[in-house]
């Protein structure tokens, strides 16, 4: 009897020591498939939604997917400014001169949220609303100023949040149909599919 090396679906072949053989990648990449799938399923969720500690200036409803609180999506000033924020300086028909406008930008906003459909309606304080294509967040840099001139948007000055379109890059949308969709004071925004 030859008691030389052998091969076998978990050994390396003699001939050939360069390569595994089938079986034995198979296992391995199952177990390790395994351990990241039971990695990612023990961890809470990247994208989970805190709930807001502080004043809630923001409420995003209807086709969300991250939510903190009744079916909807809450948003504090903190947990907007971590989100991925723009500044943009323009000149609008509601202030002098070309202020700066800082916040978050809309789409991080809606993807913080995981929403999901082709019309927001943004709802002020007052109850005036707009229409808005959801493509105007993610086509255009739109943002929701919480800041102008680097301080915090007022109720006074419009705020708590104000969504400003890129006039300053994108002068094509200095118009009345962009100038109303431009709400400020704004409380909510609806997702509708």
């Amino acid at each position: 009897m030859h008691k030389g090396n052998k091969t076998g679906p978990n050994r390396p072949d003699p001939i050939n020591p360069d390569t595994e053989s089938r079986a034995c990648m198979k296992n391995r990449l199952a177990t390790a498939a395994a351990a990241f799938a039971f990695l990612l399923a023990s961890l809470p969720s990247a994208f989970a939604l805190d709930k807001p500690t502080g004043e809630v200036i923001l409420t995003i409803t209807g086709s969300v997917s991250q939510t903190n609180g009744d079916g909807k999506s809450n948003f504090d000033l903190a947990m907007l400014e971590a989100l991925e924020q723009h500044k943009t300086k323009a000149e609008t028909p509601w202030t002098e001169g070309k202020p700066s406008f800082d916040g978050p930008l809309l789409k991080a906003v809606l993807e913080a949220a995981g929403a999901k459909g082709s019309k927001l309606v943004v709802k002020a304080l007052n109850d005036y609303s707009a229409d808005v294509p959801v493509e105007d967040a993610f086509e255009l840099d739109t943002i929701l100023a919480t800041r102008i001139d680097g301080k915090e948007l007022s109720v006074r000055e419009k705020g708590p949040l104000f969504l400003i379109y890129p006039f300053d890059t994108n002068p094509e949308l200095y118009n009345e149909k962009y100038f109303g969709r431009s709400v400020w004071q704004i409380r909510e925004i609806e997702v509708v599919e």
